[in-house]
């Protein structure tokens, strides 16, 4: 189990029960502190004017509410804002929103009753997620659209995703005999003002480009070996006087994978002695795709290291406002519920994956053009050239995805749009660049199924099964037991689709 609130959650914890189903319980010395806020703000709040308790929210906040619609405030609140629209957040994008709301509300600053982070660990743990749709928010009074469907699901109304269905939230509630929460002072406002839907994308986003990051490694040490690429471009003596953190792990990284292989070549054994032959046939340097991995993957590295240290923080910590300080006895008022952190991370992480789809795509091309590689034959056919088609359909594929994504790249963090009445007059898009983020890596793990069912067929051609280093031999045999061998031209689209779920569930190195 993952105990929350005891501590900052982290990256691990969250992929185990993202992932591996963990169950999360609730501190007890947290779920107090919890019970000691919502006690103080209740008693603080009375005969006072505190923002979103007796006022209106946003611009008309100027607007005193009386003491007999405070309530019934927060319930207009909530199913007023329950307006998106578009595509459901998947199932996993939802738990990882509900993980964030449930996070903040643990720091023990939002004033709630200790009901709502109950229900929320109960559904988490049940697996009932709220009908949240991916447009709404702009990400600057929190994801307000997104969190208000979360909030319409606690009061016990809306609907929820639950064993493979949309189904109403009472009914699932009754079967389960789950109770929803009350409106005892500010719930309303607190569960919908927040980062935690672009926080919980975010958290899945770090994840699977991880994991992207990992194969991109491990497919470009494979690709140099089987075009018996030199090995001094991945050396610690060459990448040890770039001083970047990144650059060094990858090259290293590289290397691992490919101890023990019989096909990259020392450069010395073949090039530092005597040569007559003024042209040579091989090239002396490998192309940039190549050649140049550790320098473009590197950035990459460092900024998913960054990313990380920053959406991991969001995680812990408290996105409300009006922020409820029990210890200090007072409430502040300011904007903790802003996404920049978030958006901003988000677009470089889009951007950083975008520019590895490209350096997939030109590893592919130059797999499949034999007039650069001068190795195999054009678009890794092993039929007949000219009747049969080999990779050439997939090629199309995998280079209209990578352009999708160099559009998709462009950030979202730099688009603010005013709205509601100008009072939200500069916003972060937030959860837009989130889900478009998500966008960019669904498309990548597409390309480099393509890059993967080519060199296989490339091992196949040249027969090389044996000299693989033990690493590549594995992930060779592993895909193959999926992918088998072809010759003959036949639709590859559901090759594809199981190539893809191969990558997403499995990790070849930890990077």
């Amino acid at each position: 189990m993952v105990a929350i609130g005891s501590k900052a959650l982290s990256l691990e914890e969250v992929y185990r029960v993202l992932y591996g189903g963990e169950e999360l319980v609730l501190d007890a010395a947290a779920l107090q502190q919890v019970e000691a806020s919502f006690t103080f703000l209740r008693q603080f709040s009375a005969k006072k004017l505190i923002y979103g308790i007796n006022t209106g929210f946003g611009p008309m906040a100027q607007y005193r509410i009386s003491d007999e619609d405070t309530f019934q405030l927060q319930y207009n609140l909530i199913r007023s804002h329950s307006s998106g629209s578009g595509k459901l957040m998947s199932p996993l994008h939802t738990k990882g929103l509900m993980i964030a709301r449930l996070s903040s509300f643990m720091q023990a600053h939002s004033g709630i009753h200790p009901e709502v982070v109950e229900l929320l660990r109960d559904l988490i743990n049940k697996n009932v997620y709220p009908c949240v749709f991916e447009h709404g928010g702009v990400g600057a009074s929190g994801d307000l659209v997104q969190l208000a469907h979360l909030a319409l699901v606690l009061i016990g109304e809306g609907e929820v995703w639950y064993e493979d269905k949309l189904q109403p939230t009472a009914d699932v509630y009754a079967r389960l005999g789950l109770k929803p929460i009350g409106i005892h002072v500010r719930e309303g406002l607190a569960i919908i003002n927040g980062t935690s839907a672009m926080t919980g994308i975010g958290l899945v986003n770090l994840i699977e480009a991880k994991r992207l990051l990992s194969w991109a490694t491990t497919i470009s040490a494979m690709i140099n070996e089987i075009v018996e690429a030199y090995d001094d471009h991945l050396s610690s003596e060459l990448n040890i006087v770039k001083k970047h953190e990144g650059q060094n792990k990858i090259a290293a990284t590289m290397r691992e994978v490919l101890v023990g292989s019989k096909m990259v070549r020392h450069r010395p054994d073949h090039l530092y002695k005597e040569h007559e032959q003024e042209i040579f046939k091989d090239k002396v340097q490998e192309y940039y795709s190549l050649r140049c991995v550790p320098q473009i993957l590197g950035p990459v590295y460092d900024t998913l290291k960054q990313a990380e240290a920053t959406v991991v923080g969001e995680l812990n910590s408290v996105s409300d406002n009006p922020v409820v300080d029990h210890k200090a006895e007072n409430v502040f008022h300011g904007g903790n519920f802003h996404g920049d952190y978030i958006s901003l991370e988000m677009d470089k992480i889009k951007i950083a994956i975008t520019k590895l789809s490209m350096l997939s795509e030109r590893q592919l091309n130059y797999l499949m053009n034999e007039k650069l590689n001068h190795k195999f034959p054009p678009f890794m056919n092993l039929g007949k050239l000219g009747l049969n088609f080999g990779m050439q359909g997939v090629q199309f594929t995998a280079t209209s995805t990578v352009a999708e994504n160099q559009t998709l790249s462009f950030p979202m963090y730099v688009h603010s749009i005013p709205n509601n009445n100008d009072n939200q007059d500069i916003v972060s898009m937030g959860c837009n660049a989130a889900v478009m983020t998500n966008k960019v890596i669904s498309n990548t793990f597409e390309v480099l199924s393509i890059q993967v069912m080519t060199m296989l067929q490339a091992v196949d051609y040249l027969n090389c099964q044996d000299r693989l280093a033990a690493f590549s031999h594995k992930i060779y045999t592993d895909v193959r037991a999926i992918f088998p061998k072809f010759i003959e031209d036949s639709p590859r689209y559901k090759d594809l689709q199981q190539i893809k779920e191969y990558l997403l569930t499995n990790q070849p190195v930890t990077i």
